[in-house]
Protein backbone atom coordinates (compact mmCIF):
# COMPACT_ATOMS: atom_id res chain seq x y z
CA UNK A 1 0.00 0.00 0.00
CA UNK A 2 2.90 2.20 0.57
CA UNK A 3 3.81 2.18 -2.48
CA UNK A 4 0.83 2.90 -4.09
CA UNK A 5 0.58 5.56 -1.65
CA UNK A 6 3.63 6.74 -3.42
CA UNK A 7 3.19 6.71 -6.80
CA UNK A 8 -0.18 9.02 -6.45
CA UNK A 9 1.44 11.36 -3.99
CA UNK A 10 4.58 11.75 -6.69
CA UNK A 11 1.53 11.81 -9.24
CA UNK A 12 0.14 14.66 -7.90
CA UNK A 13 3.12 16.68 -6.75
CA UNK A 14 4.40 16.26 -10.43
CA UNK A 15 1.37 17.09 -12.61
CA UNK A 16 -0.77 18.71 -9.64
CA UNK A 17 -4.48 18.13 -8.79
CA UNK A 18 -5.74 19.27 -12.08
CA UNK A 19 -5.54 15.42 -13.94
CA UNK A 20 -7.01 13.71 -10.98
CA UNK A 21 -9.97 16.84 -11.00
CA UNK A 22 -10.49 16.02 -14.98
CA UNK A 23 -10.97 12.85 -14.75
CA UNK A 24 -14.01 13.34 -12.14
CA UNK A 25 -15.49 16.17 -14.22
CA UNK A 26 -15.37 13.90 -17.37
CA UNK A 27 -17.28 11.23 -15.84
CA UNK A 28 -20.62 11.10 -18.22
CA UNK A 29 -23.42 8.93 -17.37
CA UNK A 30 -23.73 7.17 -20.82
CA UNK A 31 -19.94 6.07 -20.60
CA UNK A 32 -20.83 4.96 -16.90
CA UNK A 33 -24.11 3.31 -18.26
CA UNK A 34 -21.63 1.22 -21.14
CA UNK A 35 -19.03 0.25 -18.38
CA UNK A 36 -22.26 -0.98 -16.22
CA UNK A 37 -22.89 -3.42 -19.69
CA UNK A 38 -19.58 -3.93 -20.50
CA UNK A 39 -19.08 -5.34 -16.89
CA UNK A 40 -21.64 -7.30 -16.79
CA UNK A 41 -20.80 -9.52 -19.66
CA UNK A 42 -16.90 -9.55 -18.35
CA UNK A 43 -18.22 -11.11 -15.10
CA UNK A 44 -20.18 -13.67 -16.84
CA UNK A 45 -16.54 -14.44 -18.59
CA UNK A 46 -15.51 -14.69 -15.38
CA UNK A 47 -17.08 -16.26 -13.62
CA UNK A 48 -18.25 -19.08 -15.89
CA UNK A 49 -14.03 -19.54 -16.49
CA UNK A 50 -13.72 -20.35 -13.07
CA UNK A 51 -16.70 -22.65 -12.57
CA UNK A 52 -15.22 -24.65 -15.43
CA UNK A 53 -11.50 -24.49 -13.11
CA UNK A 54 -13.39 -25.36 -10.04
CA UNK A 55 -14.69 -28.27 -10.91
CA UNK A 56 -11.59 -29.33 -12.75
CA UNK A 57 -10.15 -29.28 -9.34
CA UNK A 58 -12.98 -31.12 -7.89
CA UNK A 59 -14.64 -28.62 -6.23
CA UNK A 60 -17.93 -27.75 -8.69
CA UNK A 61 -19.84 -23.73 -8.45
CA UNK A 62 -22.72 -23.73 -10.18
CA UNK A 63 -22.09 -21.07 -12.96
CA UNK A 64 -25.58 -18.61 -11.07
CA UNK A 65 -23.12 -18.80 -7.66
CA UNK A 66 -19.78 -18.12 -9.06
CA UNK A 67 -21.37 -14.83 -11.14
CA UNK A 68 -23.17 -13.32 -8.19
CA UNK A 69 -19.72 -14.28 -6.06
CA UNK A 70 -17.36 -12.56 -8.56
CA UNK A 71 -19.78 -9.23 -8.94
CA UNK A 72 -19.15 -9.44 -4.63
CA UNK A 73 -15.07 -10.20 -5.31
CA UNK A 74 -14.62 -7.00 -7.83
CA UNK A 75 -16.58 -4.76 -5.27
CA UNK A 76 -14.59 -5.52 -2.88
CA UNK A 77 -11.36 -5.59 -4.57
CA UNK A 78 -11.98 -1.91 -6.18
CA UNK A 79 -12.73 -0.92 -2.35
CA UNK A 80 -9.95 -2.69 -0.24
CA UNK A 81 -6.42 -1.92 -0.34
CA UNK A 82 -4.09 -4.55 -2.13
CA UNK A 83 -7.01 -5.20 -4.98
CA UNK A 84 -7.07 -8.89 -4.29
CA UNK A 85 -9.23 -9.20 -1.07
CA UNK A 86 -12.37 -9.30 -2.73
CA UNK A 87 -10.65 -12.69 -4.32
CA UNK A 88 -9.07 -14.37 -1.50
CA UNK A 89 -12.50 -14.02 0.30
CA UNK A 90 -13.72 -15.63 -2.71
CA UNK A 91 -11.47 -18.53 -2.64
CA UNK A 92 -11.76 -18.94 1.23
CA UNK A 93 -15.65 -18.62 0.98
CA UNK A 94 -15.71 -21.43 -1.44
CA UNK A 95 -12.95 -23.33 -0.16
CA UNK A 96 -14.63 -23.46 3.48
CA UNK A 97 -18.82 -23.77 2.96
CA UNK A 98 -17.57 -26.97 0.15
CA UNK A 99 -14.72 -28.28 2.86
CA UNK A 100 -12.14 -28.21 0.72
CA UNK A 101 -10.06 -24.69 1.46
CA UNK A 102 -6.81 -25.54 -0.33
CA UNK A 103 -8.87 -26.38 -3.89
CA UNK A 104 -11.09 -23.47 -3.21
CA UNK A 105 -8.07 -20.88 -2.58
CA UNK A 106 -6.44 -22.52 -6.11
CA UNK A 107 -9.41 -22.70 -8.14
CA UNK A 108 -9.65 -19.23 -7.48
CA UNK A 109 -5.56 -18.33 -7.75
CA UNK A 110 -6.26 -20.17 -11.67
CA UNK A 111 -8.80 -18.38 -12.13
CA UNK A 112 -6.79 -15.20 -11.79
CA UNK A 113 -3.60 -16.61 -13.00
CA UNK A 114 -5.63 -17.99 -16.60
CA UNK A 115 -7.00 -14.49 -16.88
CA UNK A 116 -3.76 -12.92 -16.47
CA UNK A 117 -1.49 -14.95 -18.63
CA UNK A 118 -3.98 -14.35 -21.44
CA UNK A 119 -3.48 -10.80 -20.73
CA UNK A 120 0.02 -10.89 -20.75
CA UNK A 121 -0.54 -12.64 -24.46
CA UNK A 122 -2.47 -10.06 -25.52
CA UNK A 123 0.05 -7.57 -24.46
CA UNK A 124 2.84 -8.90 -26.73
CA UNK A 125 1.01 -9.32 -29.72
CA UNK A 126 0.30 -5.57 -29.06
CA UNK A 127 3.49 -4.78 -28.28
CA UNK A 128 4.42 -3.36 -32.39
CA UNK A 129 1.70 -0.88 -32.02
CA UNK A 130 3.69 0.64 -28.99
CA UNK A 131 5.68 4.05 -29.39
CA UNK A 132 9.44 2.64 -30.25
CA UNK A 133 10.18 4.24 -26.79
CA UNK A 134 8.24 1.44 -25.11
CA UNK A 135 8.93 -1.25 -27.01
CA UNK A 136 12.19 -2.59 -25.45
CA UNK A 137 10.93 -2.06 -21.63
CA UNK A 138 7.52 -3.38 -22.40
CA UNK A 139 9.31 -7.05 -24.25
CA UNK A 140 11.91 -6.88 -21.00
CA UNK A 141 8.71 -7.13 -18.08
CA UNK A 142 6.62 -9.34 -20.25
CA UNK A 143 9.48 -11.92 -21.22
CA UNK A 144 10.07 -12.06 -17.98
CA UNK A 145 6.76 -12.53 -16.42
CA UNK A 146 6.04 -15.18 -19.42
CA UNK A 147 9.74 -17.36 -18.48
CA UNK A 148 8.60 -17.10 -14.55
CA UNK A 149 4.67 -18.23 -15.95
CA UNK A 150 6.25 -21.01 -17.90
CA UNK A 151 8.69 -22.58 -14.94
CA UNK A 152 5.69 -22.42 -12.40
CA UNK A 153 3.16 -24.35 -15.20
CA UNK A 154 6.35 -26.87 -15.68
CA UNK A 155 6.11 -27.44 -11.32
CA UNK A 156 2.52 -27.79 -10.74
CA UNK A 157 1.93 -29.30 -14.12
CA UNK A 158 -0.13 -31.76 -12.74
CA UNK A 159 -2.38 -29.41 -10.93
CA UNK A 160 -2.26 -27.30 -14.08
CA UNK A 161 -3.96 -30.57 -16.27
CA UNK A 162 -7.04 -31.01 -13.48
CA UNK A 163 -7.83 -27.23 -13.42
CA UNK A 164 -8.02 -26.96 -17.03
CA UNK A 165 -7.82 -30.11 -18.48
CA UNK A 166 -10.11 -30.30 -21.67
CA UNK A 167 -11.42 -27.08 -20.83
CA UNK A 168 -8.59 -24.95 -21.71
CA UNK A 169 -9.60 -23.91 -24.76
CA UNK A 170 -12.88 -22.44 -23.36
CA UNK A 171 -11.10 -20.87 -20.63
CA UNK A 172 -8.51 -19.33 -23.17
CA UNK A 173 -11.55 -18.21 -25.00
CA UNK A 174 -13.20 -16.45 -21.82
CA UNK A 175 -10.11 -14.87 -20.30
CA UNK A 176 -9.60 -13.28 -24.10
CA UNK A 177 -13.03 -11.87 -23.66
CA UNK A 178 -12.80 -10.96 -20.44
CA UNK A 179 -9.68 -8.55 -20.63
CA UNK A 180 -10.65 -7.20 -24.27
CA UNK A 181 -13.94 -5.92 -22.41
CA UNK A 182 -11.54 -4.37 -19.73
CA UNK A 183 -9.86 -2.49 -22.81
CA UNK A 184 -13.64 -1.10 -24.39
CA UNK A 185 -13.66 0.24 -20.75
CA UNK A 186 -10.69 1.99 -21.00
CA UNK A 187 -11.04 2.87 -24.62
CA UNK A 188 -14.21 4.76 -23.67
CA UNK A 189 -12.98 6.68 -20.88
CA UNK A 190 -10.28 7.70 -23.08
CA UNK A 191 -12.29 8.82 -25.76
CA UNK A 192 -14.51 10.35 -23.27
CA UNK A 193 -11.25 12.29 -21.62
CA UNK A 194 -11.21 13.90 -25.35
CA UNK A 195 -8.18 11.45 -26.63
CA UNK A 196 -7.84 11.33 -30.47
CA UNK A 197 -5.00 9.05 -30.72
CA UNK A 198 -5.96 6.10 -33.04
CA UNK A 199 -8.03 3.20 -31.93
CA UNK A 200 -5.12 0.49 -32.19
CA UNK A 201 -2.27 2.79 -30.66
CA UNK A 202 -4.96 3.24 -27.42
CA UNK A 203 -5.71 -0.51 -27.52
CA UNK A 204 -1.79 -0.87 -27.04
CA UNK A 205 -1.62 1.19 -24.73
CA UNK A 206 -4.91 0.03 -22.55
CA UNK A 207 -3.07 -3.23 -22.43
CA UNK A 208 0.06 -2.20 -20.58
CA UNK A 209 -2.21 0.14 -18.12
CA UNK A 210 -3.84 -2.78 -17.76
CA UNK A 211 -1.48 -5.27 -16.51
CA UNK A 212 0.14 -2.69 -14.32
CA UNK A 213 -3.44 -2.25 -12.68
CA UNK A 214 -3.48 -6.15 -11.60
CA UNK A 215 -0.31 -5.42 -9.35
CA UNK A 216 -1.55 -6.14 -6.22
CA UNK A 217 0.13 -3.17 -3.83
CA UNK A 218 -2.71 -0.91 -4.96
CA UNK A 219 -5.13 1.13 -2.88
CA UNK A 220 -8.67 0.04 -3.56
CA UNK A 221 -7.47 -0.45 -7.56
CA UNK A 222 -5.61 2.80 -7.52
CA UNK A 223 -2.10 3.94 -7.57
CA UNK A 224 -0.04 1.25 -10.32
CA UNK A 225 -2.64 1.64 -12.74
CA UNK A 226 -2.32 5.80 -12.54
CA UNK A 227 1.74 5.55 -12.75
CA UNK A 228 1.30 3.24 -15.64
CA UNK A 229 -0.88 5.32 -17.66
CA UNK A 230 0.83 8.53 -16.94
CA UNK A 231 3.97 6.61 -18.12
CA UNK A 232 2.66 5.31 -21.19
CA UNK A 233 0.81 8.15 -22.41
CA UNK A 234 3.90 10.51 -21.97
CA UNK A 235 6.08 7.89 -24.01
CA UNK A 236 3.32 8.14 -26.89
CA UNK A 237 3.48 12.22 -27.05
CA UNK A 238 0.05 12.15 -25.66
CA UNK A 239 1.22 13.30 -21.88
CA UNK A 240 1.77 12.11 -18.36
CA UNK A 241 -1.23 14.24 -17.37
CA UNK A 242 -4.05 12.82 -20.23
CA UNK A 243 -2.34 9.55 -19.22
CA UNK A 244 -3.46 9.78 -15.59
CA UNK A 245 -6.39 11.72 -16.48
CA UNK A 246 -7.57 8.73 -18.64
CA UNK A 247 -7.07 6.38 -15.77
CA UNK A 248 -8.91 7.91 -13.58
CA UNK A 249 -11.91 8.10 -15.43
CA UNK A 250 -11.31 4.55 -15.95
CA UNK A 251 -10.97 3.78 -12.16
CA UNK A 252 -14.46 5.79 -11.64
CA UNK A 253 -16.59 3.57 -14.45
CA UNK A 254 -14.68 0.47 -12.84
CA UNK A 255 -15.74 1.42 -9.62
CA UNK A 256 -19.51 2.11 -10.51
CA UNK A 257 -19.85 -1.10 -12.72
CA UNK A 258 -18.74 -3.28 -9.35
CA UNK A 259 -21.83 -1.70 -7.83
CA UNK A 260 -23.90 -4.95 -8.39
CA UNK A 261 -21.99 -6.69 -6.04
CA UNK A 262 -23.66 -4.32 -3.28
CA UNK A 263 -27.28 -6.67 -4.33
CA UNK A 264 -24.76 -9.94 -3.39
CA UNK A 265 -23.56 -8.22 0.10
CA UNK A 266 -26.89 -7.20 1.38
CA UNK A 267 -28.82 -10.52 0.22
CA UNK A 268 -26.24 -12.27 2.05
CA UNK A 269 -23.91 -15.62 1.20
CA UNK A 270 -24.05 -18.27 -2.10
CA UNK A 271 -24.97 -21.67 -2.05
CA UNK A 272 -21.95 -23.91 -2.90
CA UNK A 273 -22.37 -27.35 -4.12
CA UNK A 274 -20.59 -30.66 -3.33
CA UNK A 275 -16.81 -31.88 -3.17
CA UNK A 276 -15.18 -34.72 -5.21
CA UNK A 277 -12.84 -36.29 -2.82
CA UNK A 278 -10.51 -36.83 -5.52
CA UNK A 279 -7.35 -34.90 -6.23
Amino acid sequence: MLAAAAILGILAARLGAGPFLAGLRHTEPGALLLALVVTAGTTACCALRWSLIADGLGVAVPFRAAYRTCYRAQLLNATLPGGVVGDLHRGYEHGRSSGALGRGLRSVAWDRGSGQVVQVAMALAAVPLLPVALRGRTLGVLGVVTVVSAVVLVLVRREAGAALGRAWPQVLVLSALAASGHVVVFLVAARTAGVTASTPHLLALALVVLLASAVPVSIAGWGPREGAAAWVFAAAGLGAGTGLEVAVLYGVMSLVATLPGMLVLRTGGVAWVSVRTSS
